[in-house]
């Protein structure tokens, strides 16, 4: 049964309070995955710095936190949702297809694993087909119940010119008034969502990974000190590099009338005075040793490297001549900080293919299981040989390895099997050939 309107506003208004108290955090960790220097320049400057310095230190932010995020996210891609039994893609598969999630999915499992929480909501759509979206939880805040974590028991939106509410039954749009707590109930609508049977509010959190003890907060927030730390030091770096890095001369006993004087001498290779020479005094300071601000940077991303498993070569660029064995071997803490990603983003994912497909009139499958590509460095010819010896040595069928080829897209597999389902394509081209090169028999009468 729908909300009266008071219960809306009243559900609407303790849910603002819960993104107003989150909005801090997640607008901190917004700002520092942007690339803009204008929005989080370096702190710290004392007031009536120089603008040369106030430039230096704009420069001075190195966003690596942008590119650990873009690490993870570029090793997690949905190609399919199968059962053990079969290497079909269930019914539901279409509706991820008809919404495109292809695409969709970066964007939810970004926000999953920079903010620890994202989400998507599936509600009606046209044709029977439930309509997917993904939210940030910057725009979406949602409300458990203390004993049941798996459906929030009712979910706010921010949209363009005011709220929409979901709860377990009904979808209630909501409109601004001159100010914030003024909102009014334009429309509702029932979505009709379950989940075997029992009504839910069909909002499905992601989170990047799960722990019993401490509140889960993405993989941004814990390394915002090192990069911090990363941004001082390309700071003094700039700073040395601006004001020390070359040799400057000084001249004592001597002033110049006027500053194009003064630049044709700093220009000369020889100087020449009017005044007693033996009140003038020509030296030069040394230059600026920068090696030690890079060492220190390099120490610091290195750091950073290890503390979020990232591969040290793809944020310091230190590519050599490395063998694929030797990049998986370097990228192997990564993959199991991909893994964990993968084991609670893919639970996620099902929860939602599920809930669409009886959102959709058909039957939720609990061994249904997302299929995720192969991202690893392989070379073809090592996969090859590895999955030959598993043909000939186990006996494994050579159709069943297919997946483990790497580089291959579900819809490529699909193809082979259509393929694969023709008959000896080769043998029958043969056949044709041979039966072109025979000569015609002649037509008796």
């Amino acid at each position: 049964m729908p909300m009266t309107d008071t219960d809306v506003i009243e559900s609407a208004m303790d849910l603002m309070k819960l993104r107003d108290a989150a909005s801090g955090r997640l607008g901190v960790i917004a700002e520092y995955l942007r690339d803009d220097p204008n929005e989080r320049s370096l702190g710290g400057l004392p007031p009536g710095a120089p603008a040369d310095v106030v430039r230096l230190a704009k420069l001075s932010r190195v966003n690596l936190l942008k590119y650990v995020v873009a690490a993870r996210v570029q090793s997690m891609y949905v190609d399919g949702f199968q059962t053990p039994e079969s290497a079909d893609n269930l019914a539901a598969w279409d509706i991820w297809q008809r919404n495109r999630f292809d695409a969709r999915q970066i964007g939810v499992h970004r926000a999953a694993l920079a903010y620890g929480a994202s989400y998507v909501t599936v509600l009606p759509g046209t044709g029977g087909i439930p309509v997917m979206r993904g939210a940030s939880p910057r725009t979406l805040t949602a409300g458990y119940s203390s004993d049941d974590d798996d459906w929030p028991a009712v979910a706010l939106i921010r949209r363009p010119g005011g709220w929409r509410l979901i709860d377990t039954t009904t979808v209630y749009d909501l409109a601004t008034g001159d100010t914030s707590d003024q909102l009014t109930v334009t429309a509702t609508a029932e979505h009709g969502a379950t989940f075997d049977g029992e009504p839910v509010c069909p909002v499905v959190r992601y989170r990047d990974t799960d722990d019993l003890d401490d509140p889960v907060r993405g993989i941004v927030e814990p390394l915002m000190p090192l990069q911090d730390q990363i941004n001082i030091t390309s700071f003094g770096l700039q700073v040395a590099q601006h004001y020390g890095a070359f040799r400057q001369r000084y001249i004592i006993g001597w002033l110049a009338e006027s500053e194009q004087k003064a630049l044709n001498m700093g220009a000369a290779k020889l100087m020449m005075f009017e005044d007693n020479p033996a009140d003038i005094k020509v030296g030069e300071f040394s230059q600026t040793d920068l090696r030690g601000y890079i060492e220190s940077r390099e120490a610091s991303i290195r750091h950073l490297a290890t503390i979020s498993q990232t591969p040290v070569h793809e944020l310091l660029g230190e590519m050599v001549n490395l063998s694929a064995e030797a990049l998986e071997a370097a990228r192997a803490s990564h993959h199991a900080a991909v893994d964990e990603n993968r084991t609670m983003i893919g639970e996620s994912h099902e929860q939602v293919l599920n809930l669409a497909a009886e959102m959709a009139g058909g039957q939720p499958d609990a061994s249904g299981s997302v299929i995720w590509r192969d991202t690893r460095i392989r070379s073809l010819s090592e996969a090859a040989a590895a999955l030959g010896q598993l043909v000939t040595g186990l006996g494994v069928p050579p159709r069943a390895l297919w997946q483990r080829v790497p580089g291959v897209p579900q819809h490529e597999l699909q193809q082979w099997e259509a393929q694969a389902g023709q008959g000896d394509a080769l043998a029958d081209l043969t056949a044709l050939l041979d039966r072109q090169a025979q000569p015609a028999t002649p037509a008796t009468g």
